[in-house]
């Protein structure tokens, strides 16, 4: 069995697969860490928002939850522009 990282008998074609299944693992992984990152962060929102749960949404509750879910919408559009930056500089 050959190491993953070892290139040095492999075809053009095997690096190519290689360096390709390494894109998606670290796409993967950034999506993965996401997703931990949204569900963190529903947490926070919910522990800061949220006294007791009930049927329905009081005023200040709801004003709450908005806020932070728009500091989440404006953390999240910063970090996707960041990492498209990231990309673009690494294709080129």
């Amino acid at each position: 069995m050959s190491d993953f990282n070892d290139f040095s008998n492999a075809s053009a074609s095997e690096k190519a697969e290689a360096s390709e299944l390494q894109r998606m693992i670290a796409v993967e992984q950034q999506k993965a860490q996401f997703q931990a990152q949204v569900h963190n962060f529903t947490d926070v929102c919910w522990e800061k928002c949220v006294d007791k749960p009930s049927s329905k949404l009081d005023s200040r509750t709801e004003g709450c939850l908005v806020s932070c879910v728009e500091r989440f919408i404006d953390t999240t559009l910063t970090i996707t522009n960041r990492f498209t930056q990231m990309v673009q500089k690494g294709a080129n």
